[in-house]
């Protein structure tokens, strides 16, 4: 299979058709713009398709699909839409008992109102919690490409930055400071297994933590508010110790695994324990060694006690990176990782969203034979071509960051990437901008992918201007930078 990848990869090459192809693919984004209140807010999740089911959702507005395209949108200088869609998303905060502070998964205007969704329309009715998380991340990214100072201090967005904080650093039974969420609460909105706390949503919560940290740092120079100082302390620290928890129990390489398999268990008390989750040897699967050769590194999909999952999630890695979780020479570990196991990441379509897929007993019993996730579909080592900018941005950053670190690697990675993006370029309009693509190297489009998916599109044109446009542009992208 390697050798026939590798002479498929060969097929990749430039095409003549890419002003083309980005003037459609921009034309689509345009098309995809709804309004509400008579202004636009934002993009539907796909366009309509003839012959689809009508009563599917997917021309709402959904906050996780428009990741993308409010960074487009910033990059454009398209600014009032941008903070349109924050007042919206603010107006719909919830005040419920169960779900206060939590932003909406989804919204539209029906008959003049704005209906919006907390879970109760979804499968299983499970809140969506990477939604809230984006929020703050979004708003600060907002404030300081616009310099929209006024915005970021204002009373509303404030007490919606204090609402969140309330509803995610509210004490729990759990000792530790990440966040649990059950199955289906994130990007991974079908049963896989990831209950209790998964990394795309610590990884995405740090992010939150500090993008709020930087809203209430501009609010905090106008104010002398004790209560304000006193809930920066707690969420600067809140901060710092989840970084430094999932540093030390989600980062593997070659080395720690040495030393993880050869850790006592059965371990009580306080003091000197070295295997605080009680993990057994017997736990680290075997395609781990050859998967991480001798200098690459990642961090584990989710540490529950004696149960860690080792399986390798594309978005919260990447994202790892570009909010600066893991360190420089860690990213560079990372991005190894992924040239080492190119052929199962990348495939035909960049890239797949986690790694290995569940198969057989284990696909039946962790997903309740779930026919979306069947193994290498959907989220269940499905391919999604919306998932490569965040990855592209993380290379493309690092660089910027660290011109002259490990130039080799950068130019292997720079090479990829670029390879990844003509491959998407001759794909995705063949293939109609699907959602998700099928099979060990995503060369079929997924049984039930949406066919021009905003954030396909959106993905391709936001890599596109990293790379063609304004490489510098890279830095929005950056939530540290003040």
């Amino acid at each position: 299979m390697a050798q026939q990848f590798s002479q498929e990869r060969l097929r990749v090459r430039p095409s003549s058709r890419e002003d083309a192809v980005v003037a459609r693919a921009r034309e689509y984004f345009e098309r995809t713009l709804i309004q509400v209140g008579g202004k636009p807010v934002g993009s539907m999740a796909a366009l309509k398709h003839p012959g689809r089911d009508g009563a599917l959702n997917y021309d709402e507005v959904f906050l996780r699909d428009n990741v993308p395209v409010m960074l487009y949108l910033l990059l454009q200088g398209r600014h009032e839409i941008v903070r349109h869609f924050l007042e919206v998303c603010l107006d719909l905060q919830s005040s419920a008992y169960q779900t206060r502070g939590v932003f909406p998964t989804s919204f539209v205007e029906q008959d003049g109102k704005v209906l919006a969704d907390y879970g109760q329309r979804s499968i299983g009715r499970i809140t969506s919690v990477d939604a809230s998380l984006w929020w703050p991340v979004l708003c600060w990214l907002y404030v300081r490409r616009s310099r929209d100072w006024e915005f970021g201090v204002s009373q509303k967005v404030q007490r919606g930055v204090q609402l969140l904080l309330d509803l995610v650093l509210h004490p729990t039974f759990e000792g530790t400071p990440v966040l649990f969420v059950p199955d289906c609460a994130f990007m991974i909105d079908r049963p896989m297994d990831v209950w209790g706390a998964p990394l795309e949503v610590e990884v995405l919560l740090f992010g939150c933590l500090r993008s709020c940290c930087q809203l209430m740092e501009l609010a905090q120079k106008g104010n002398t508010s004790r209560l304000l100082d006193q809930r920066l302390l707690l969420t600067r620290a809140w901060q710092h110790d989840l970084r430094l928890f999932l540093l030390k129990h989600y980062w593997v390489t070659s080395k720690t695994l040495q030393v993880l398999r050869r850790r006592p268990t059965e371990q009580y008390g306080e003091h000197q324990y070295q295997n605080e989750f009680n993990v057994q040897p017997q736990v680290i699967p075997p395609w781990l060694q050859n998967w991480l050769e001798e200098r690459g590194g990642y961090l584990i999909g989710n540490m529950r006690t004696g149960r860690p999952d080792f399986r390798f999630y594309s978005l919260g890695n990447a994202l790892a990176c570009l909010f600066g979780l893991v360190s420089a020479p860690q990213q560079r570990a990372l991005f190894r990782l992924v040239l080492h196991n190119r052929e199962h990441l990348m495939a035909q379509m960049p890239m797949r969203i986690c790694h290995p897929p569940m198969e057989g007993d284990e696909w039946r019993d962790k997903t309740g034979s779930d026919p979306k996730n069947w193994p290498w579909s959907y989220h269940n080592g499905g391919h999604w071509p919306s998932l490569l900018w965040f990855l592209g941005g993380a290379i493309l950053l690092h660089e910027q960051r660290h011109p002259s670190a490990d130039v080799l690697l950068m130019g292997q990675m720079k090479a990829m990437l670029e390879e990844c993006y003509w491959s998407q370029l001759n794909q995705l309009p063949r293939q109609q901008w699907a959602e998700y693509f099928d099979g060990p190297t995503g060369t079929w489009v997924g049984q039930q992918a949406r066919t021009y998916q905003t954030w396909t599109i959106v993905g391709f044109l936001l890599l596109h201007h990293l790379l063609r446009v304004n490489p510098r542009d890279v830095t929005l992208l950056d939530i540290n930078t003040p």
